[in-house]
């Protein structure tokens, strides 16, 4: 995942900090040599590592940090407020046109994902209530109209094209197609390009007067690095740039981009790409992503991944089964079945707070929860609902079914016996013991300590 060798570093250098009861002006310089240095192999750019740095020192050489009780808190506390202002401080959301429809350009360099993040930006909009109709204007890359069209599909959308005719023709005809169908937001889909060159510059150029977009956002790959910005600042030096969409920010990348693009160009980042899926795209909240690089997790984004997709119904309903007692392997397999929508396990549970740097060298298999699902799948009607007929000849034949082992279906059951214990003491105001790692009945897997065994 990105920032993880930045946030171990600061960890590091936070966990000395913290160790003493009194800070001296020679502790916070040292920590933030520390800090700058983690900046720097994080991609940072350099003026941009040391501005930050030499901020922080200023705020932190001060008599509320060196008289505080907790000063290596307050030294956290001023160190994640400079990154959220370093970042843009509040989440700055699209230009929306007062006159239907809005027009967002994509633009970008060849392979940063910009066709597929069209789509995935549709898709979003679309789960917002708008009506996005995604414009074909890469008419030199092989089949490139082709992959809008399928992820479009995928995604819910429309799209316009018209085949290699000027790209300019087209974005005039599908504006106004989109006024005459109801589509209040058109996005165009741009070609490429392997490096500023100028005749493609100029045509993206003359798209963006016909067009005369709201927002144009360049779509870069954050697995560039320090390179992205330079991307970024060449693009917004010839375009004017209103927004960056940052990719790939799943990815082993060292997350210097999303550090410095601000801080050089001016320009915030809007959205982030985490992961390979349509729904793995986010609205970028430099407050929250700061968080996430300090260890402190993202709760919100939890929160809303959870809002959607989450069915609301089915909640009350397991709340009330839940309070009666009720609870059974069909609502277990339901609830597996929801965690997955809302993105890989590791991913989900490290915008727990705390729980990002337990789980960075835990092996979290996604396929534990599909082995779990077997296995209780293999079962009939009745045992879902009753798992307490489920004798010894049942499992047999349970394990059987799934191609798995008695063993593994009776540590599914004694887990699900632990879960109903714990739900129990919650109800009747006891203890609340959750599994090892803090999930109740430690389903969540891989070799997580406490977790579902792999199989």
């Amino acid at each position: 995942m990105a920032f993880e060798g930045l946030s171990d570093k600061l960890s590091a250098a936070f966990k000395r900090l913290r160790s003493k009861g009194k800070l001296n002006e020679a502790d916070v310089k040292d920590a933030m040599r520390e800090v700058r240095m983690a900046l720097l192999e994080a991609d940072v750019n350099y003026k941009v590592a040391k501005d930050f740095t030499k901020t922080v020192t200023e705020k932190c050489i001060g008599e509320r940090v060196m008289e505080s009780l907790t000063p290596g808190q307050m030294v956290v506390k001023i160190v994640n407020e400079e990154l959220t202002a370093l970042m843009g401080g509040e989440h700055t959301r699209l230009n929306m046109s007062s006159k239907l429809p809005t027009v967002i350009l994509m633009s970008g360099l060849q392979g940063s994902g910009k066709t597929t993040h069209a789509a995935k930006l549709g898709k979003l909009l679309k789960s917002k209530g708008h009506r996005p109709l995604l414009v074909g204007c890469d008419i030199y890359r092989p089949a490139a109209i082709e992959q809008l069209k399928v992820v479009a599909a995928q995604a819910g959308c429309e799209v316009f094209e018209q085949g290699t005719q000027k790209p300019e023709k087209t974005v005039k005809q599908a504006i106004a197609r989109a006024k005459d169908y109801g589509n209040d937001i058109v996005i165009i889909d741009t070609a490429g390009r392997l490096h500023i060159d100028e005749e493609l510059m100029g045509e993206i150029k003359r798209i963006k007067d016909v067009a005369e977009p709201d927002e144009i956002i360049l779509v870069v790959d954050s697995m560039t690095g320090q390179d992205a910005v330079n991307v970024a600042k060449a693009f917004n030096d010839l375009l004017e740039i209103d927004s960056v969409l940052l990719t790939k920010l799943d990815g082993d990348t060292r997350g210097g981009a999303a550090l410095s693009v601000r801080a050089v160009t001016g320009k915030p980042i809007k959205y982030v790409g985490t992961g390979e899926k349509l729904d793995d795209i986010e609205e970028f909240h430099p407050g929250r992503m700061a968080s996430r690089i300090l260890g402190m997790g993202d709760v919100l984004s939890l929160i809303e991944k959870a809002e959607q997709q989450i069915d609301e119904k089915e909640a009350e309903a397991l709340a009330r089964k839940l309070n009666e007692n009720k609870f059974d392997l069909n609502d277990l397999v339901a609830q597996f079945q929801q965690i997955k929508k809302m993105g890989p396990l590791k991913q989900v549970l490290s915008m727990v707070p705390g729980m990002e740097r337990q789980l960075r060298d835990v092996d979290i298999d996604d396929r534990q929860l599909l082995r779990v699902e077997s296995i209780i799948y293999s079962m009939t009607p009745a045992e879902r609902s009753k798992p307490e007929i489920i004798n010894a000849s049942r499992k047999r034949r349970i394990a059987a079914g799934c191609g798995m082992k008695v063993e593994d279906v009776n540590r599914l059951l004694n887990q699900y016996e632990q879960m109903k214990k714990m739900f129990k003491q919650m109800k009747g105001g006891g203890k609340k013991r959750h599994g090892r790692g803090g999930f109740p009945g430690g389903f969540l897997g891989g070799n997580m300590p406490g977790g579902f065994p792999r199989f």
